[in-house]
């Protein structure tokens, strides 16, 4: 649900408890908004893992366009044949 969809249900169904329930599910809404705009602590890890996770894709990048390097060159090794030699 959104708030939105919230709003509009508990104006749809006007059940007692149905009334208690989109009253409670509001507030929550509202609980929620207030804590992610006040946590400057979460937006600034957020930041910070958002750069991690930056920093791991570069790195993962470069790992695959190192194996795709050893994938594609392939070495000459000299075979020696084996069983009876006629």
């Amino acid at each position: 649900f959104t708030e939105q969809g919230v709003a509009m249900l508990s104006s749809v169904i006007n059940s007692p408890r149905a009334i208690k329930v989109n009253i409670a599910i509001m507030r929550t809404f509202v609980k929620m908004r207030q804590w992610v705009f006040d946590s400057q602590a979460f937006g600034h890890k957020l930041q910070t893992f958002e750069a991690i996770l930056e920093e791991h894709g570069k790195a993962i990048e470069t790992l695959f366009e190192t194996f795709d390097q050893f994938s594609t060159e392939k070495q000459e090794i000299p075979r020696v044949p084996i069983g009876f030699k006629k």
